[in-house]
């Protein structure tokens, strides 16, 4: 019963889309196990890209299941257009489940959070407007819907009624919008019953099939959206999403227990970037970051938005190894530095006088840290072609055995480039996971 959870280990945008997808070849099971549509990774299938925001990469291959869990937030509308664009494509997307647990995204949820986000002003969080935030409050509000309440139009009527009631409260009296009138509730009532019988089908308990096909001796993957500094709890709070995708994640959000779990893959990139506000000690704001932005084409695949550029950040990348588990490490546009004549990591933080090796929880410190570098030499070969670790250029090869040395993991795979067959591998994870399992056995 082997099983692979894939972690974005920076700020997202690592690249976890292509990993996953290159692990899902071997894959039966694929889960996601955190998040929304607020977040989405490009994979390149069949000579075309697809922009996934909820549906796991698996989808894909019909033989494999790929799985909503019960920890992500269910946007019923945006997945119906993302199965059309799969399907409209000749995608067979028969294999999706989507747990009964998951929560359910609503209209008023986006209304909410663009709201929230225009009062907040120059403190804005930099959200997507999704609604992502305000459907994990009503969660652990218990002021929520799941899927399977979809099912119930009787009770689905009875709690949006009362939900409604309560969500006008807050739009006319906190913002002084529109409330829901008696017109729009019936039509909310109707438009996310006709949802449920849509998805009808694909609706289970995931949380029990997923544990059969492990004990069936399937392979199982896991992947969530986002990254380990975007975690609700580890990372640069409050610029922050609102749900946990550290390795950990992966067991509440899929309903599955740790020891179930033999390898956490920790995805990145050879550089940084994130979306968003925030901290973010190794930004440049330069044209080496312009450089990269314009080499990487770093945009963001659900906003649009330019993403922003730093060095890469150890400290980081220590703080994800730990909150997050991370067993083995895969870097990602390694291609990106070929013609740099000196790249840099930063290594440490300069704080108060004081160097440090940590990443502080205040965010004031984090502004105010300042990033010690380490510099190795550039080099100026084409290494997109490059199918093995030994036809690196020496520099390569270098820098990337120092990022191993930083962050205390070995490199499972390293990418010269964003397709599927642009990816190194050094390390075979499903054979490393199964032997896990028959050590434990």
């Amino acid at each position: 019963m082997p099983a692979i959870v894939v972690v974005g280990s920076q700020w997202g945008d690592e690249g976890k889309g292509k990993i996953t997808d290159f692990l899902a070849q071997e894959a039966d099971v694929i889960v996601r196990y955190q998040g929304g549509n607020n977040a989405g990774h490009s994979i390149a299938f069949g000579g075309k890209k697809f922009a996934l925001h909820s549906i796991p990469s698996g989808i894909f291959d019909p033989t494999k299941l790929s799985i909503i869990a019960n920890g992500v937030v269910f946007n019923p509308k945006a997945v119906i257009e993302e199965l059309s664009i799969l399907q409209e494509a000749g995608v067979d997307t028969s294999g999706l489940r989507i747990s009964n647990r998951a929560q359910v995204l609503f209209s008023y949820h986006k209304t909410i959070d663009a709201l929230q986000e225009e009062a907040r002003g120059v403190a804005k969080i930099g959200t997507t407007k999704n609604g992502i935030g305000p459907a994990y409050v009503d969660k652990f509000m218990r002021s929520g819907l799941r899927v399977a309440d979809l099912l119930d139009k009787d009770y689905l009527t009875k709690r949006l009624t009362e939900i409604v009631g309560e969500k006008n409260l807050i739009l006319t009296r906190l913002y002084d919008a529109e409330p829901i009138n008696d017109i729009a509730l019936s039509a909310l009532i109707e438009e996310y019953y006709g949802y449920g019988q849509y998805f009808k089908r694909y609706i289970m308990d995931t949380s029990y099939q997923i544990d059969k096909e492990l004990r069936r001796g399937k392979k199982v993957l896991f992947e969530g959206a986002q990254g380990v500094m975007l975690d609700i709890d580890h990372g640069t709070y409050p610029y922050v999403t609102s749900s946990s995708p550290i390795g950990g994640g992966a067991t509440t959000g899929s309903g599955v227990g740790p020891s179930m779990i033999q390898e956490v893959l920790g995805v990145c990139k050879a550089y940084t970037s994130r979306v968003g506000e925030g901290p973010f000690p190794t930004e440049q704001i330069n044209e080496i970051g312009d450089k990269i932005r314009e080499i990487a084409h770093e945009y963001g695949v659900t906003t649009g938005r330019p993403r922003r550029i730093g060095w890469f950040d150890a400290v980081v990348m220590r703080h994800a190894t730990r909150v997050s588990g991370l067993t083995k490490l895969s870097v990602n546009c390694l291609d990106v530095f070929s013609d740099f004549e000196t790249v840099k990591i930063c290594v440490a933080y300069k704080l108060h006088g004081e160097v440090i090796k940590y990443y502080p929880a205040s965010l004031q410190d984090l502004y105010d840290a300042e990033p010690v570098y380490e510099e190795l030499p550039g080099w100026s070969e084409d290494i997109t072609q490059v199918d093995c670790i030994e036809d690196l250029p020496e520099n390569a090869l270098n820098y990337l055995n120092r990022l191993s040395e930083l962050t205390g993991l070995e490199i499972a795979t390293f990418a010269v480039g964003p397709d599927r067959d642009s990816t190194v591998v050094l390390k075979d994870l499903w054979k490393i996971a199964d032997s896990e399992v028959i050590k434990h056995a």
